[in-house]
């Protein structure tokens, strides 16, 4: 048990739960982030640490993995303690505090900041012979080295931005990359379709609609891949090295959806202060929902700090919600 409180404990060490800790230190306020996952970055470490990030202000093009570290040192530079490798089960009223209860220990705090992402990473599985049995073993749900497939011959399956992306990025590094997708129509940004239908013409890209995995072939590695036609049901076998299914996530807000909050579809909802319907806890990231919410890690961002600013006035009624701009807050004389 941990009886050392702090101002706000942030429950979440993904983009928004490390701009949120920076802030907390900003506003000078003790800070504590919990994280289910054994490293800080959320899903810029764990699943995409090798592709390239184009919409945060300020940088044109970084690394997953490069802005994760820049928030990491952002974040923790005010000394914020970090908990890896815990799961919140249960938060209990003590007070006027909350106690979080984890596996093995437990920790007071004066508000509580949620910002799980869209909750626990449990991918959506192809239900088909030799997924599981060549699962981390040539099939792979998330890219975590890019080098690691040049001049393989690669099968990306789905529909979305991910798959998409890895197909338009490990075109020039692979032997061959083959889409396959069950239907048409795609479920990713514009820019990401006009590019994958030039590589498709111009041969570097293989695409293969209305088609769907059958089985995945190897004997401790993939070295096949059956794929049918929807429409004929005919098969194709393929010789290929690697299987990368992207069929998204479910989201699975786990012990949170227990705590009394009111929550839509997985997410929570809070108000324009971040507010939940429980005074003293906020949210903020892709684990909340409000009118207007759009799900992107600058919005995280702003949601973050303005959840951070009316938790610091909620702790303390006499401390303004608006800090000013950091070029004029003494707390960055010195550095």
């Amino acid at each position: 048990m941990s009886d050392d409180i702090r101002d706000i404990t942030i429950i979440g060490g993904g983009p928004t739960g490390l701009f949120g800790a920076f802030y907390a230190g900003v506003r000078q306020a003790s800070c504590r982030i919990i994280d289910s996952l054994p490293e800080l970055g959320g899903q810029l470490t764990a699943l995409y640490p090798g592709k390239d990030i184009y919409d945060v202000g300020g940088f044109p093009r970084i690394l997953a993995k490069d802005l994760a570290n820049n928030l990491i040192e952002q974040g923790t530079q005010f000394g914020c303690d970090v908990v890896l490798d815990e799961d919140v089960r249960t938060v209990e009223r003590e007070g006027d505090a909350f106690r979080l209860v984890g596996r093995a220990r437990s920790y007071l705090t004066r508000t509580i900041l949620i910002a799980g992402g869209k909750g626990a990473f449990e991918p959506r599985h192809l239900e088909v012979p030799g997924y599981l049995d060549l699962l981390h073993k040539g099939v792979v749900y998330a890219v975590k080295d890019p080098e690691s497939y040049r001049d393989k011959k690669v099968i990306i399956v789905g529909g979305g931005d991910s798959a998409l992306d890895w197909a338009l990025i490990l075109k020039d590094k692979c032997s061959a990359v083959t889409l396959i997708h069950r239907r048409e129509g795609f479920r990713a940004h514009e820019a990401s379709v006009v590019a994958l239908e030039q590589a498709c013409e111009s041969g570097r890209i293989s695409l293969r609609t209305y088609h769907e995995v059958r089985a995945i072939h190897g004997n401790g590695a993939v070295d096949g891949i059956t794929i049918y036609d929807n429409r004929t049901d005919e098969d194709t076998r393929l010789e290929v090295d690697a299987v990368l299914c992207f069929l998204g996530f479910k989201p699975d807000l786990g012990p949170i959806k227990s705590w009394g909050l009111t929550v839509n579809k997985n997410r929570i909802v809070v108000n324009h202060l971040m507010e939940t319907n429980i005074s003293g806890i906020y949210g903020a990231g892709d684990v909340v929902e409000y009118e207007g919410k759009i799900e992107l890690i600058v919005t995280g961002f702003a949601e973050a700090t303005i959840a951070v600013n009316n938790a610091v006035h909620f702790v303390d009624p006499k401390a303004r919600v608006n800090p000013g701009h950091s070029t004029n807050l003494a707390i960055f004389k010195d550095k």
